[in-house]
Order: structure tokens, then sequence, then C-alpha cells
């Protein structure tokens, strides 16, 4: 996540600009020529010890900016042209969040928090982002929704004149926040089930998992008291929407849907803090619940090949393993390009794009059921991951445990964004503020390969990009990606 003190950089300057990647770095150096040609971009901006951002755009074209941290008491406002200006989005940070001795959700140091908002809408902020917990508002028992805590905080941001990008977050944060009150689990009655059958959660090869998202071989079964984990997920939708209809299109004007770890569609192949993996290791692949595993014997018996059935690659490596010497990331009888590779490989990211076809299928047809004209209308996303590093591998081994079939043979991005195309849904994807050449070598990496490829896929399936930085930047250079 990206920072910058109160405010940010009034960029009252013309611009110096060099070419790459479909990049451009940007000095202040002189008045904004450049941005006039931009219909709506958005900006890198927050309070150090406060807000955070990411940077979606309601926009059909979304670019980052990362800007002067040393600038504290200048406007966040870009002028793109007299009448334009650049919407910015900040993250609310995960801690605003708790809950009293009783258990029922709150807003912590409300006072506090009003102060700063004030302060983001003075300073030109164009709208919140906000994480909405599966694990808050349907906490304690099924369909039993408690929106007490959002209603207050929409009513707050709403009276400030400030908009708002949703994020429906069916994950948990606890293994990736640092702890403390702003730790948000799943649903108590979801861990319940958990407690009696561990498969409801992705396991590795070791039969490890955690408890951060359901695993997918359980959508369309019926274990959590009567309902599937999509009819779970459609009645969250269902119950948001119901509430928040009359915030659409004057408040609320995007909607991100949850489809996987830390709400992007992918496997947790790099399960950040709990000590099994560390970057920039190649990931495991996170297949071995019991459910998964029935569904890849079924597949593999309708391909004729029952023996595919048994278990997921077994020359893989580990979480840590690089690359090279890794025997199923190389090019020989028994590597991804092998028939069995091939066969797995397009199982499992298979699987996971139609998981994220039926979610946002049952998002958009709720969403058009209360979108009744253009003003009204609010901007469907959904989030993957910045998996950038082995990017300079033939068989991009990150990229496959977690989901993605891409390799320098195929673009394992386009299947997912003609899904995205069918629903109409943006695609929202981190690490806009990183550069190839801020990399270690060692590590193989290529953020700006990667969004290169997001660019391509996003025109040639006519999709909207939304973006949001992966880490904190405080120099001077803006980084913008056109995606005109």
């Amino acid at each position: 996540m990206s920072a910058v003190e109160n405010g940010g950089v009034a960029c009252n300057y013309r611009l110096r600009r060099r070419s790459y990647y479909g990049f451009r770095e940007l000095g202040l150096l002189e008045k904004p020529q450049i941005l006039r040609s931009l219909r709506n971009v958005s900006m890198i901006s927050l309070l150090r010890n406060g807000l955070y951002t990411r940077c979606p755009s309601p926009a059909r074209n979304t670019c980052i900016f990362s800007m002067d941290a040393c600038e504290k008491s200048r406007s966040t406002i870009l002028d793109t042209s007299r009448h334009n200006r650049v919407p910015v989005y900040v993250m609310m940070p995960v801690d605003t969040f708790g809950f009293d001795p009783s258990g029922s959700p709150r807003i912590r140091k409300i006072k506090a928090l009003t102060v700063s908002l004030k302060a983001l809408k003075l300073g030109g902020v164009h709208g919140i982002a906000v994480e909405v917990w599966w694990g808050i508002v349907e906490r304690f028992s099924p369909v039993a929704y408690d929106w007490s805590l959002y209603e207050q905080l929409f009513q707050l941001i709403s009276q400030l004149g400030l908009k708002l990008h949703v994020d429906l977050s069916f994950h948990s944060n606890r293994h990736t926040s640092s702890g403390g009150s702003g730790d948000v689990s799943l649903p108590l009655w979801i861990l319940e089930i958990g407690e009696h059958d561990k498969d409801i959660y992705y396991r590795d090869q070791n039969g490890f998992s955690n408890n951060d998202y359901l695993t997918l071989g359980v959508d369309q079964l019926p274990l959590f008291c009567g309902r599937t984990a999509l009819q779970c997920y459609e009645d969250f939708m269902f119950s948001f929407v119901n509430k928040f209809e009359s915030f659409f299109g004057n408040v609320i004007e995007e909607i991100s849907v949850g489809l996987g770890p830390s709400g992007e569609l992918r496997y947790p192949a790099h399960p950040f803090g709990d000590g099994r993996w560390k970057f920039p290791g190649i990931g495991e692949f996170q297949c071995y619940d019991k459910y998964m595993m029935e569904d890849l014997r079924m597949a593999a018996s309708q391909e004729g090949k029952p023996q595919w059935g048994d278990k997921g690659p077994q020359n893989a490596g580990y979480y840590n393993s690089l690359p090279s010497g890794v025997p199923f990331y190389e090019e020989g009888e028994d590597g991804f390009l092998s028939d069995y590779g091939r066969f797995f490989l397009e199982w499992y990211s298979g699987r996971l794009i139609h998981h994220a076809d039926v979610i946002l299928a049952k998002a958009a047809n709720i969403l058009k059921q209360y979108q009744g004209n253009e003003r009204t209308t609010v901007t469907l996303a959904a989030k993957i991951g910045g998996i950038y590093w082995s990017y300079h591998t033939v068989s991009h081994p990150a990229e496959l445990t977690a989901g993605y079939y891409n390799t320098a043979c195929r673009d394992g991005y386009d299947p997912v964004a003609l899904m995205l195309s069918r629903h109409g849904a943006a695609l929202h994807i981190s690490c806009f503020e990183m550069r190839d050449n801020e990399t270690s070598p060692a590590c193989l990496c290529s953020p700006e390969g990667l969004l290169e490829q997001i660019r391509t896929v996003s025109k040639k399936r006519i999709i909207n990009v939304i973006g949001r930085n992966n880490n904190e930047r405080f120099d001077k250079v803006i980084t913008i990606l056109f995606l005109i």
C-alpha cells in the first residue's frame, strides 16, 4: 500500500516523460499538458498514520501516481483541464473496525475518523475504498446480517460528500494483517464447521491449510447449514444490495466482489504470514482438499486417464523453490508441456475461472435488478493477483501455482479477461507502481511485463482496468500506466 503525508502534491507543472512498456515516467517540472488527454486517472495518496490508498477509478482508463511524501500540505487534486480533476480513492485501514465486549462490531475512534475524512475531502480526495467483511456482517449465525457498522460508516462518508468503492470481502485477513484489532476472520459459524471438516479450506500437498477462504471445491456442496458456498455468497450480496440500494450511483460507484485470498481470484499458493512461503518462492499447488481431489479424479476419468487424478504434480518443488532445477517447470517429458502437465494446468486454472464466472454472474444479475437507469450505474470489478516474480521464465511457475495458466507459450490472462467481459466487470490488479529495474535480477521479476500483458488483453476483450499500488512509495517519480 502506498502512503503520502497529509494531502499530496499539487501538480501545477508541465511534465517531462520517458516511455517504456506502456509506462511514462514523469518529472514534476512543467504544466501537465499530457494529462489533458486522459479522461480519468487515480492517484496514490494517504495519511501516513491514518488512511491509505488503493487506486480504483470509475473511469474506463486508470493510471497510478506515486507522489512525493515530503509534500504535506498541498492539494491532492491534479488539474487535467479546467473542468476535469483526477479522482483519488483512499483505502480505509482495516483497524477502523473492532468489536465491543459483547462481540458486536463497532467503528473505532469515530471522532478521529471523522476529522480524517474531512481533511481528505478538503484535500481533494474523491472517495473512500471500504472492505465489507463477511466475517463482520454475518458473524454469528447464518443469514443473520448486521449491517449497522456499515450503515453508520456509509452515512458518514456520504454526508461528507465522498464517494465509495466497496470490496465485498469473503476472505479472512488473519494471516496477512499485522495482528491485533484489525484481524477479521471468516464468520464464526463457518469456523465451527471447519473444526469438524478442515477440507472446506484449500490444502497443499503436505495437508496444511489455512482458514482464509473456502476452497472452490465446496462451491456446489450444501455443507453450510443447508446452503452451498455459492448460495452463501449470493445471499450476502443480495442482502448488501437490498440494504444500500439508495447509495448506488450517487455514493457507491464501484463494487469489487471477493473471489479468493485477499479478495483476489487466485489460489493461496504463496501463504504470506504463516511461515510456509517467502518471496520469491514459486509456491505450491492448492488442490489437496478432498473436494477438489474428487473433482480432479472425475476430470481425469473423463479424459480417459484415471491415473492422472490421484494427485497433483509430484515434481513441482516446494513453496520456496526457485524455478531452476524443478522438473515440472522445465521442458522435459515430465514437465508442464507434457500431456499430463497440460491436463492438470488446464483443470487447475479452469476451475478457478469457473468459480469466478459463477459468482460474478450472480453479482451482475443482482446489480442489474437494482440499476434502473444510467444514473444508478455501479461498476462491477474483480481483483486478480499481481504475480510478477518468475515472470522471466518459460513456465512462469509462480503464476501457475496461483492458478494463472500463463507461460511463454500460452496467454493465461486472456481467458480471465474473456470471462470478465461476459459480465461487464473491470479487472482490478496491483503493482502499478513497480518497475523492472527496481527488482533483483535473481528473482526474474517483470511487473512491467505483467501489466503490459494485462493492458493488451483488456484492450482485446474491451474491459476496464482498475489499478492499485502494492508497496509504499515516497519518491518524486509519478508512474502512469496508459490504458487508452
